[in-house]
């Protein structure tokens, strides 16, 4: 029998960004707590993948091909998410991209689009979900930061803009929902062994070895790191957890 504070079965849960990285390491984990899951991304081939593995944990799973930077594409991805699963329980917004440059070098354009990908892309995935969301009687939304969202890097400006505003955009939301029982919550991922970090220790120099200096865990992270907290902020456990924002980062963060 299943502890039912943690128990997803029954629950639907639309990750953006689901099809590899951080997503997939949270959809996995929200699976195999009996989630069916709706995987939302632009590359078909590894959407597929994911919804295969998902599958063999025992769940309905389907791909949605969608660029959400598109208010229409994500309005139409909300509907076909009700209409093949049921419901939606949970939201993820977990969707990002990053173009590491100093701010003296970034384009209005290059600007844009991080911002528009990381940030505007969960307010309208989030709006448009939120009549479901509020349907369903015990809605979850896990918006995903960084440690860009606390520490600044010179590389990053766009991308850490847009990881602050997402703290502030979960604080927002979770009150302004509160009163529909509604719970949004932001994690904080560190430095995370994923397709995304690995292109940054290509473009800047020293960074791997300054990682796990700092990092008391002595190790960068893992996707399946992001089951748990994944699980934890999406069921009836976290009910009297909102506007949160919780570092995964191996002590990243506290590391002096």
């Amino acid at each position: 029998m299943k502890n039912q504070l943690f128990d997803l079965s029954g629950k639907v849960a639309v990750v953006t960004g689901g099809n590899g990285g951080i997503g997939l390491g949270m959809a996995q984990g929200m699976a195999d707590a009996g989630a069916a899951i709706a995987v939302v991304g632009r590359n078909e081939a590894k959407s597929k993948a994911a919804v295969e593995d998902l599958r063999q944990r025992g769940v309905k799973a389907i791909a949605v091909a969608t660029d959400v930077t598109d208010s229409s594409a994500v309005t139409a991805m909300v509907e076909r998410v009700a209409n093949e699963l049921g419901r939606i329980d949970i939201l993820v917004n977990n969707a990002g991209m990053s173009i590491r440059k100093p701010p003296h070098e970034l384009e209005l354009d290059e600007w844009s689009k991080v911002i528009d990908t990381n940030l505007t892309s969960a307010f309208m995935c989030s709006k448009a979900a939120y009549p479901a969301l509020k349907a369903s009687g015990r809605g979850k939304i896990i918006n995903i930061g960084s440690m860009m969202s606390i520490f600044g890097a010179s590389f990053a400006a766009a991308y850490a803009a847009s990881k602050g505003g997402i703290v502030q955009y979960t604080r927002a939301c979770a009150n302004a929902w509160a009163p529909d029982n509604i719970q949004v919550n932001a994690i904080l991922p560190g430095w995370i062994d994923t397709d995304l970090t690995r292109g940054a220790r290509q473009q800047v120099s020293g960074l791997h070895d300054r990682v796990l200096a700092r990092t008391p865990a002595g190790r960068w992270g893992a996707i399946d790191d992001f089951a748990g907290i994944a699980v934890f902020l999406a069921s009836p456990a976290s009910d009297f957890v909102t506007g949160t924002a919780i570092p995964v980062d191996g002590g990243y963060s506290v590391m002096v």
